[in-house]
């Protein structure tokens, strides 16, 4: 048996020589070409189609999530990704012809898309399918061979990854390695041509140590304190619905967008809480903790570490609903808190759980300065129907991205790329950002042998010096003032 543990073991040896294969048949030109990029996504869609049940069944087992999120928020989320890349990737491809200037005349020049090599996507447990293979998707329609890492903290979803694209998938290009610290730290000691790591910032910090070694550009998806400011001029049952489905409907608020704290006015506090109530027990029921409808805590590390956050004796007087737990579900019930002291635990680390505390200002306007004095978060949301007050969040408040009126909904639109800002994070992807995250711009310039002017060569002249001068400052007036002699001061 002992010898049988050895033998699968993935250490650096391995990790070479998957990275030893896999540059091989990126070397060979196969991800290159259109067809095996297209034959690749298809794969891939027909994978999750196929597999729905499985994929559901999985998830049930890491995080209890309900069907209804993995087949939106997962599996519906990735479909569209594959669909729109389907949908425009030949377009992608194509080199982008652009100007030049009268100093390379006569020329032409074009950006040509080229892939980077051999990538490494790490993932994460929160939305095991979804943040493994939306990377991995755009890593191969940029025509990369891939290795995916996925989250030992969500096992029966990496089982079930590794199973079927080693099923699926064309696996000379696209291989999956299970595993923790160990495994990830031999892929990490390989030179990759890129890293996508999901995640938090204290991994993130040592992956792109790792990175660094090697000068491997990375991709880094964080997360945050992400806020959410409500007006008192707002609709007052549909942001509170909206603020429930984006915490609690989001994976039981373990999600990076998931809003981690509330701002609104004092005045006004009474009524969100109120409202935030009433239809918490509308979607869960009197006992949440019984609740089909929201996911568990991921593990009892996890667990302890949220229930910490709740029994800080700065905050442990200020819930003001829930808080109830149970360990041996590795359930906490949706917790609202209000006006938490700022250096609380609460208020110090990133909650990823069900509790939402909700601060308190005289003036929203006071809200700006709060969040822009901790780390920028990787989404930023406001309720107001004041246009000014958007025009002003929106200007003044840094963050990956942001929402008017919703909570997480910025995610699914194509056109917008999605990634962190600072700390919550470097990079983007979605969309044509996926292609590109994983691609090369590549800069061509295409000359004749013709217009070969002597003003470039040596013995240089001061008529020369003049005319290159002219040249490169590309202006046609000064250009012509410089071959008949003209002073430029004149």
């Amino acid at each position: 048996m002992e010898s049988l543990q050895k033998k699968v073991v993935f250490d650096g040896e391995a990790a070479s020589m998957v990275m030893k294969e896999l540059r091989g048949s990126f070397r060979s030109g196969k991800t290159r070409s259109y067809e095996w990029r297209v034959s690749q996504v298809k794969a891939l869609l027909k994978m999750v189609t196929d597999n729905e049940k499985q994929i559901i069944d999985a998830l049930l087992s890491d995080l209890a999530k309900p069907p209804l999120e993995t087949v939106v928020y997962e599996i519906g989320m990735f479909k569209n990704s594959c669909e729109v890349i389907l949908k425009e990737l030949k377009q992608w491809m194509k080199p982008e012809k652009v100007k030049t200037s009268i100093s390379t005349f006569p020329s032409s020049a074009e950006i040509v898309p080229e892939p980077l090599g051999v990538v490494l996507v790490i993932s994460a447990w929160n939305y095991p399918i979804l943040l493994s293979l939306d990377p991995v998707v755009g890593a191969i329609a940029a025509g990369n061979a891939v290795v995916l890492k996925p989250s030992e903290i969500a096992p029966a979803t990496s089982s079930l990854m590794a199973k079927l694209l080693a099923e699926y998938m064309d696996n000379s290009c696209v291989r999956v390695v299970e595993g923790a610290v160990d495994e990830t730290s031999a892929l990490l000691d390989q030179k990759w041509d890129k890293i996508f790591y999901t995640g938090n910032g204290r991994v993130g910090r040592i992956v792109m140590t790792a990175a660094a070694k090697h000068l491997t550009p990375v991709v880094l998806e964080l997360g945050g304190k992400c806020p959410a400011v409500v007006d008192s001029d707002v609709n007052l049952q549909v942001a509170a619905r909206r603020l429930i489905s984006g915490k609690w409907g989001l994976n039981n608020g373990q999600a990076c967008v998931s809003p981690d704290y509330v701002i609104t006015t004092k005045d006004f506090a009474p009524k969100l809480v109120e409202s935030l109530k009433t239809e918490l027990e509308n979607f869960f029921g009197k006992n949440p903790l019984e609740s089909k409808d929201i996911s568990r805590i991921v593990n009892h590390n996890h667990f302890a570490r949220v229930a910490k956050l709740l029994d800080d004796e700065k905050v442990s007087d200020k819930i003001i609903h829930g808080g109830e737990k149970d360990e041996s579900k590795l359930r906490i019930s949706p917790t609202l808190l209000l006006d938490v002291p700022h250096d609380s635990l609460i208020m110090g680390e990133e909650i990823f759980g069900p509790l939402l505390p909700i601060i308190t200002v005289n003036k929203l306007e006071e809200s700006f300065d709060l969040i822009n004095s901790r780390t920028k978060p990787l989404a930023a949301y406001i309720f107001t129907n004041n246009k000014k007050l958007k025009e002003q969040f929106v200007k003044n408040v840094s963050a990956g991205g942001m929402l008017v009126n919703d909570i997480a909904l910025h995610l699914i639109v194509p056109t917008l790329p999605f990634g962190g800002v600072g700390d919550s994070g470097t990079g983007s992807y979605h969309g044509r950002f996926s292609f590109e995250a994983f691609t090369h711009k590549k800069a061509v310039l295409y000359r004749g042998f013709g217009g070969d002017a002597s003003l470039r060569y040596p013995p240089y002249t001061e008529t020369k010096q003049r005319v290159m001068k002219a040249l490169v400052s590309g202006g046609i007036l000064s250009i012509i003032g410089a071959l008949l002699g003209w002073s430029s001061k004149a």
